[in-house]
């Protein structure tokens, strides 16, 4: 289950330091002896000198900001001030950071420290100055940071979205060879190819991902139908609170000829090899546009994560009986095929075909607002999570067909048979045209693996689906899985839907297709159709 994130920023709240004004109030004391009443007196008068008063330095942390992921941040507290004149000295301090973040300051104990902000959200600093005597009260400073500046409608082309390894960050656990692989994006650039803009991407494909074990996940995993021959003793190794590393061993009996023990192997379920360092080099164009003829997407890479990995939409090259027709589609045929962030390796290519809980967590969303950025499609548009707005999910516009009414117009005459196809499956009314048969809704049918067995009910399959254009709302998608506002131009989203009891699955066609929106370009990493061989695992 995966569960939406609330996350709530309190209010900044500054104070006024009113200095103490110490009063001291000095009397001077006479008196007589004897009876004499004319006689002398002398006035004795004495002189105190008032104790000097420290007035408390006031800290100013400086302005509000927002700024772009991945902008380096420099704090002043010029602003700061001591009504005695007294040399300040300064203290920062971070008071609140947004999910997934791992930042650090830097110059911490001077007048202007920094830091990099790494995902989208609020940074709450405080600051706290001495004049040598006493600190001041704490002011703050909330930085407010986003994948693109107020009304760039083109995201890609800030550059700030990506995670981009500026300090040589190798992975963990896996390597080359036994050379370090760099993790995530190791450059990111603007260049021009024949008078046309692009961004270039350098990544090794691999990321940097760590999840901590919770209960809920020890509980999906030793609950696979498949758990006695998956794990070499049954269950996962992992416990509650281990935090685990990309690659590292929680107990599967994966694949011994693509992985190697201490660098992958344990990490993936029976089935899939180890990922490699791809080394990519993927061009993107910085103003996207609409395709002119259609373009369906195809197998391999078809765009990119903000971390580098790889993107791979519904298709993973197989199909019934290998007819041509009934086409698996990988986020349900390969659930249990996948890592604890949903992905696996094909020819060496990391990539997820769906939502990852691991990337929300990477880019800091927690569904109370619009998704912020989670990749780049190979045209160039940008794809944000599933989140449309505060608790309120984007929405597929694809929908399963009706194979048990018999009068339906998607069906094929017999209840639950599955032997026809849609003409044209933007438009049902077109009807439909005779195939060769798949497994009907009731039938029982394995995945490559053949570990597992699922019941082929309607949206098993790519030719289950038809796109309904009468649905409407803002956060109905298009037939591409995308749609257009103000913000942000035309975007996709990643697509989910939640049944009554909050359970949220990945919903077809899970991120973009099953045609572009946008061009591609010539020198794009994909091409149109299912072409680059199959996305799915190996048969064990």
């Amino acid at each position: 289950m995966i569960n939406k994130k609330i996350t709530s920023l309190a209010g900044l709240i500054r104070q006024n330091v009113c200095p103490l004004v110490m009063v001291s109030v000095l009397t001077a004391c006479g008196g007589s002896s004897g009876g004499d009443s004319s006689s002398d007196t002398t006035a004795d008068t004495n002189t105190s000198t008032p104790i000097a008063s420290n007035t408390a330095p006031v800290a100013n942390a400086g302005n509000d900001q927002s700024v772009i992921t991945g902008d380096t941040i420099t704090l002043d507290a010029s602003g700061s001030s001591d009504a005695d004149g007294d040399s300040l000295s300064y203290s920062w301090s971070i008071s609140s950071l947004p999910a997934g973040s791992n930042i650090s300051l830097s110059n911490a104990n001077s007048q202007s420290a920094s830091f990099i902000v790494d995902v989208d959200g609020d940074y709450v600093i405080a600051l706290v100055v001495n004049d040598g005597t006493e600190d001041s009260n704490t002011d703050t400073v909330t930085i407010s940071s986003t994948t693109q500046s107020s009304g760039n409608t083109d995201p890609v082309s800030s550059n700030g979205a990506w995670v981009v390894n500026d300090n040589g960050e190798a992975a963990v656990v896996l390597n080359t060879n036994g050379a370090d692989i760099l993790v995530n994006v190791t450059d990111v650039t603007t260049t021009t190819v024949n008078d046309k803009e692009y961004t270039y991407i350098q990544t090794s494909g691999i990321p940097a991902y760590k999840v901590t074990m919770t209960q809920e996940i020890i509980d999906s995993l030793n609950s696979r139908p498949d758990a006695n021959r998956a794990f070499i003793t049954g269950a996962t190794s992992a416990s509650v609170g281990d935090v685990i590393e990309f690659g590292q061993d929680i107990g599967y009996d994966g694949n011994e000829a693509g992985c190697t023990t201490g660098a992958g192997y344990g990490y993936w379920p029976p089935g899939p090899v180890c990922p490699e360092d791809i080394n990519a080099q993927v061009y993107l164009p910085k103003e996207p546009e609409p395709a002119v003829e259609n373009c369906e997407t195809g197998m391999a890479t078809q765009g990119l994560w903000v971390n580098g990995a790889a993107v791979f939409t519904w298709s993973d090259g197989q199909s019934y009986n290998n007819q041509g027709v009934w086409q698996s589609l990988a986020p349900i045929q390969e659930v249990y095929d996948v890592d604890i962030c949903g992905g696996h390796a094909a020819n060496g290519t990391y990539h997820q075909h769906q939502y990852s809980s691991c990337l929300a967590d990477l880019v800091g969303d927690t569904g109370n607002d619009h998704s912020p950025v989670y990749g780049y499609a190979a045209d160039g548009y940008p794809i944000y999570g599933p989140w449309q707005a505060d608790g309120v999910l984007a929405k597929s516009s694809w929908v399963a067909r009706d194979y048990e009414n018999v009068d339906s117009i998607t069906g094929c005459g017999v209840a639950g048979e599955r032997s026809c196809q849609l003409i044209d499956s933007l438009d049902p009314g077109a009807g439909t045209t005779t195939v060769a048969s798949g497994p009907s809704t009731s039938d029982q049918v394995s995945n490559l693996t053949g570990l597992v067995q699922f019941t082929a009910v309607s949206g098993f399959y790519f030719e289950d689906y038809y796109w309904d254009s009468s649905l409407s709302g803002e956060e109905v998608l298009d037939q591409h899985n995308g749609h257009s506002d103000e913000a942000r131009g035309y975007h996709y989203h990643v697509t989910l839907t939640e049944d009554s009891e909050g359970k949220q699955t990945p919903s077809f066609p899970f991120i973009f297709g099953p045609e572009y929106y946008g061009e591609l370009a010539d020198n794009s990493v994909a091409a149109c159709g299912l072409t680059g061989g199959p996305g799915g695992p190996p048969p064990r």
